[in-house]
Formats: structure tokens, sequence, C-alpha cells
């Protein structure tokens, strides 16, 4: 099994099944995109640079949907919000698979890896 997969069955409900689901949103709209673990957590790359990530935080009650570049487009797709005071990562945070509004997650996704191509840098915002 692949480290990403013993990542996901290793969590526990209702993580495991809102995170099989993004996932499988993920690789189906996007199916150039590099799944792999990075940091004992699933990442999504494009090429070699990531475009978001997967992750359960310690003391948090939802799936953290975090995009690298999220800062650029959170005007745009007001659902990614600015948990933690981070610089430049944005996320959707989902309690529940019906959380998740799909159509607008897809068209978020596709934003974003377009966003993600035109980097230079992998993480740090081009100035």
């Amino acid at each position: 099994m692949k480290p990403v997969d013993t990542y996901f069955f290793n969590q526990n409900e209702p993580y495991q099944s809102i995170m099989l689901y993004v996932r499988s949103v993920i690789l189906k709209t996007l199916p150039d995109v590099i799944e792999r673990c990075s940091y004992n957590i699933p990442f999504y790359n494009i090429g070699k640079k990531p475009m978001l990530y997967l992750n359960v935080l310690k003391g948090k009650d939802y799936v953290d949907v975090a995009f690298v570049h999220g800062i650029v487009f959170e005007k745009e797709f007001p659902i990614l919000r600015n948990d933690n005071n981070r610089k430049q990562v944005r996320s959707i945070q989902l309690r529940t698979i019906e959380d998740l509004d799909e159509l607008l997650f897809v068209e978020l996704l596709k934003v974003a890896a377009i966003q993600t191509k035109k980097k230079k840098r992998a993480w740090l915002l081009d100035s």
C-alpha cells in the first residue's frame, strides 16, 4: 500500500470518509496531479510544485483542505479561510462530506492548478 493510502486508512471517521471523497474529486478533476506524502500528510502537486494538501489539525474537528497559494484567489472563492494566521495558505474546513460544494470545489481546483503552473517557486509567492 502507498504511504498516502496508509495515511487515509489510519484516519478516524468522519475524517477518513471526508478525505477519501475529497481525494476522489481531486483525482477526477485533475488527472495529471501527482499525489504523494510530504511532511507525513497527503499533498497534491502540479509537476514538482505543491498545490494543496489535506490534514486534520490537532485540536480541530475538521479536515483542512489547504491551498498553498490560496491567498491569491481567496477573494474569488470566499469559502477559503485563513485559519491559524497563515501567510499565504488558505483552506476549506470540512466537518462533513455535505460541507463540500463539489461544483465550486472543482472550479477552485482548476483555478489553483493554473495558478500553480504559473508560479516560478513552489512555496513562496512570486513578487
